[in-house]
């Protein structure tokens, strides 16, 4: 039994992961990837059932994870992402989740079948929409800042609430079928629930409290948070069931202001995050792959086909266009926003337990819930999935152009090289400090950034959207090594880039390292002085058309001509740096700074 649990684990981690980046690598929803691995493990092949093999441990576990996820997303929540949309956003999250769920509910009865006081438990469910699905089709779809916004305050906003909804629809339902009305069942539920937020509130204090005091060591930090997010939760199930999910929001969005305040604690975020994605991609395959082949056999049949394409097509825009009356958002916002919302791991988990105590209660069809669920979770991961970039290009909420470049400094050659850069209609960005030295820039009419980029509030002030590479240019070492290091976990470190201010030299066995000097910009002599001392003389930035298929280029150009970098044909940018050989295809353009020929 032991090494069944042993190898089930070690399955579900691993495969889990490796859909991360299989779908990473084809470019396709990560959701969607781990979905179909779980269908494929479980009830379809039938290698293992991750259920009977983890036992009593399988629902706790999965528990602990959704809390996590939760708890991720909601503490990385920033009031100032939704400057100028809050409106809208409170609209969706409490008249667009009423409207939801009674429309739901409707459905859940006229169209599936079920009896009205299932309905209505489901039909709160099924207002969720959560982090664990929202996110990876957000990062995957690049949309525009402020419509990526309203998706995510959603999801983390109304997550918790969904289960709250249905807890409180089972709550009433038990309230109208007793002989005696025992009104005291909702003061309770109310109640519980109230502690639940008042759990989350005071732990995220007392933690934010204690990090600002110094009381954890630095190696700590991230481990404590994570025990204190596992207390918080474990302490609001064992007042009610369903409410730890609430608390833990709660306790996220509570460090998520705080942390502007006590700087420390948003160094966390990034172990956090990396924790969720695992989490997240396991919880997938635990779910599809505990999936029986007669549950999967009904999703086909009419009334559950019927109740998912009614919550797409009517419900969800339903909702969202009624909630939005009068709001901030634009007609393509609302559209996509009405479209836009998969169902993740709370639905399904929830739906599990509910299905569980409606028929001890001996109600008829709560046996239902499990397919039902799952039918909407699938449908609505594949087709918002496969649709969410597509249409967000239609509707001009995504970015169209291809990879941009973001330039840290302004100098003559970043101005010089952003200006060539922008000819080939490739979007660029020069970031400075200084406002004349920006100048040149602005004359130039290329876009710039006035300001700190290392500052919390540049975050919000530009939207990195279309930009994949950084390229950190200034005249200090240390500044070009702080903005690579601050910016490598968003933009990736192949993709992190900085020019150095001196020589470099390459047989000092104690001088740079292979892996750092592959980040280095250009070559051994392309010094930041070097570089603005040629293009304010008679050097220019040049290109040169690639005729020759797979030509490897190493230690055969001019000492007069330094590569800089390479525009493959459907403008995607590779960077040369200090690695001394690069290829070069058919159709590519080797970019140059050459000597101009008199």
């Amino acid at each position: 039994m032991e090494e069944i649990v042993l190898v089930s684990i070690a399955v579900i981690f691993v495969v889990g992961i490796f859909s991360q980046w299989l779908a990473w690598r084809i470019q396709w929803p990560s959701i969607v990837i781990m979905s179909i691995a779980g269908l494929l493990l479980g009830p379809i092949f039938g290698l293992f059932n991750p259920q009977e093999a983890l036992g009593d441990l399988y629902s706790p576990l999965i528990s602990l994870a959704v809390a996590i996820v939760l708890f991720e997303g909601s503490s990385s929540l920033d009031i100032r992402e939704i400057k100028g949309i809050s409106k809208s956003v409170f609209r969706i999250v409490t008249g667009g989740a009423f409207i939801a769920w009674i429309a739901g509910a409707l459905a859940a009865h006229f169209i599936a079948g079920l009896s009205l006081e299932i309905s209505f438990i489901i039909g709160g469910l099924f207002v969720v929409t959560g982090p664990t699905v929202i996110i990876p089709l957000l990062r995957n779809a690049k949309l525009k800042p402020r419509i990526a916004a309203v998706l995510k305050w959603e999801g983390i906003i109304v997550d918790p609430f969904g289960p709250l909804l249905a807890l409180f629809a089972y709550e009433v339902i038990k309230v109208l079928t007793t002989d005696t009305l025992h009104f005291d069942y909702m003061l309770h539920f109310f109640f519980n629930a109230f502690i639940a937020v008042i759990f989350g509130y005071v732990i995220g204090m007392i933690v934010s409290i204690m990090v600002s005091k110094g009381v954890f060591p630095e190696y700590l930090k991230s481990p404590i948070i994570l025990a204190f997010v596992l207390l918080c939760f474990t302490m609001a199930e064992v007042v009610m069931h369903e409410t730890g999910m609430l608390a833990v929001t709660v306790m996220g969005l509570t460090l998520a202001r705080t942390k502007r305040y006590v700087t420390s604690i948003g160094n966390v975020s990034h172990f956090v995050e990396n924790i969720s994605v695992m989490l997240t991609s396991t919880i997938f395959i635990l779910l599809t792959a505990s999936l029986s082949r007669e549950t999967i056999a009904e999703i086909f049949t009419l009334p559950i086909i019927g109740f998912v394409l009614v919550m797409l097509f009517i419900v969800r825009p339903l909702s969202i266009w009624i909630a939005t009356i009068g709001t901030e958002l634009t007609k393509a916002e609302k559209t996509l926003v009405s479209w836009v919302a998969p169902r993740g791991v709370v639905a399904l988990t929830v739906s599990g337990y509910f299905a569980a105590i409606l028929l001890d209660d001996g109600h008829e069809g709560a046996e239902m819930l499990t397919t039902l669920t799952f039918a909407l979770v699938f449908i609505t991961v594949c087709a918002h999935g496969f649709t969410l970039s597509p249409i967000a290009k239609k509707l001009g909420l995504a970015n169209n152009a291809p990879p941009g470049i973001l330039i840290i400094g302004s100098s003559s050659f970043s101005i010089a090289l952003a200006d060539y850069l922008r000819k080939l209609d490739i979007p660029v960005l020069i970031s400075d400090t200084s406002e004349g030295r920006l100048r040149g820039a602005a004359d130039k009419d290329i876009p710039t950034y006035h300001g700190q980029i290392l500052a919390e509030h540049a975050e919000f002030e530009v939207d990195l959207t279309p930009y994949e590479t950084i390229l950190s240019m200034t005249g200090d070492n240390a500044y070009n090594a702080l903005v690579s290091q601050s910016y490598a976990p968003e933009f990736g470190y192949n993709n992190t880039f900085s020019l150095p201010s001196g020589n470099i030299n390459k047989d000092d066995p104690d001088g740079i390292t292979i892996s750092l000097r592959a980040h280095l910009l250009f070559a051994e002599d392309a010094i930041f002085t070097e570089l603005n001392r040629k293009i304010n003389t008679n050097y220019s930035i040049q290109s040169i058309n690639i005729q020759e298929k797979n030509k490897i280029v190493k230690d055969t150009i001019p000492e007069d001509v330094t590569p800089l970098l390479i525009v493959k044909e459907n403008k995607t940018i590779q960077v040369i740096t200090l690695r001394k050989k690069f290829v070069l295809d058919v159709g590519d353009k080797l970019v140059v700074l050459k000597k101009v020929q008199d």
